[in-house]
């Protein structure tokens, strides 16, 4: 009887080579999330040799009472919704466009990742020059030449306006994310399915519906939730381009550092996050990953 030989496990090697990894997410991840669930419990000061008190769930309840807090909440979820729909649709009609070969294809989806690519702050400058109220050129395009306005708009010192304006520039500048991943999916449906469908007479419309929203529909989910907790917590932005969008990042921000109140703000991330991994778990489970409800 020939004698057993057990093969060397490589629990021991694979947990050595994840030590480092493991031991960097505790320290940038674990250690600043518990952390910052501690502070929500406490009246920390500035001041880091000033003691902390203990106030229990008192800033929880501030939050919750304070109507600033839903007024921010609503705009950010409005804000959310209409950037996370207009990139996911904006990417996929260009990814649709895209999957098929053209002249200069290449250059063409080059050029189009650059919004994507290039720093906020640089876009952030372009836009509100382009924005500015006495020599920026959507102004000098709807009001001398197409005139569509009466008198220049001030973009950035109205509400609806600006938030209009922060809106489109999300979509523009987020919309190449979703547009990378709808074309790599796109380029790996069968041509035969399209063939078939042709043969059969279908339509566009029922070839995308039938061959093509089933195929990128795992795609569709992950670029949709991503993008929503991206865009949920979206600061720098807004911060930038306009101070009459108060989203919750802005809020939070403000709550923080302006009026020094870092255990509310702490508060408030964990009330987000909360929200937020509620959304997800939801928006799983009605919709699984191979795109049936």
């Amino acid at each position: 009887m020939k004698p057993i030989v057990r093969k060397k496990s490589d629990i021991k090697l694979a947990l050595v080579l994840l030590l480092p990894s493991i031991l960097l997410l505790l320290l940038l991840v674990a250690y600043p999330m518990l952390s910052n669930i501690k502070i929500s419990f406490f009246d920390q000061p500035i001041n880091p040799r000033l003691a902390a008190k203990f106030v229990g769930l008192s800033h929880y309840s501030d939050v919750i009472k304070d109507v600033e807090f839903y007024k921010s909440l609503g705009i950010t979820i409005l804000y959310t919704i209409l950037t996370v729909i207009g990139s996911t649709v904006l990417g996929l009609a260009v990814a649709l466009f895209f999957n098929r070969p053209f002249k200069f294809r290449k250059t063409a989806r080059s050029l189009i990742i650059l919004s994507y690519v290039t720093p906020s702050i640089s876009l952030v400058f372009a836009w509100k020059y382009m924005f500015n109220n006495s020599y920026g050129i959507i102004n000098y395009l709807g009001t001398d030449v197409f005139h569509l306005f009466k008198s220049a708009p001030l973009w950035f010192d109205n509400p609806v306006s600006s938030f209009i304006v922060v809106v489109v520039f999300a979509i523009w500048k987020y919309f190449p994310y979703a547009f990378i991943s709808f074309l790599a999916i796109l380029q790996t449906i069968d041509k035969t399915l399209f063939e078939a469908a042709d043969i059969d007479g279908a339509t566009l419309w029922q070839k995308f519906k039938v061959v093509t929203l089933p195929a990128i529909m795992p795609v569709l989910l992950t670029v949709v939730t991503l993008r929503f907790i991206w865009m949920f917590y979206m600061f720098t932005d807004v911060y930038l381009l306009t101070n009459k969008v108060n989203i919750l990042g802005i809020y939070l921000y403000e709550t923080a550092f302006a009026f020094n109140n870092l255990g509310k703000a702490s508060a408030i991330s964990v009330i987000l996050f909360i929200i937020l991994f509620i959304v997800i778990i939801v928006s799983r489970k009605r919709v699984n990953l191979n795109g049936s409800k």
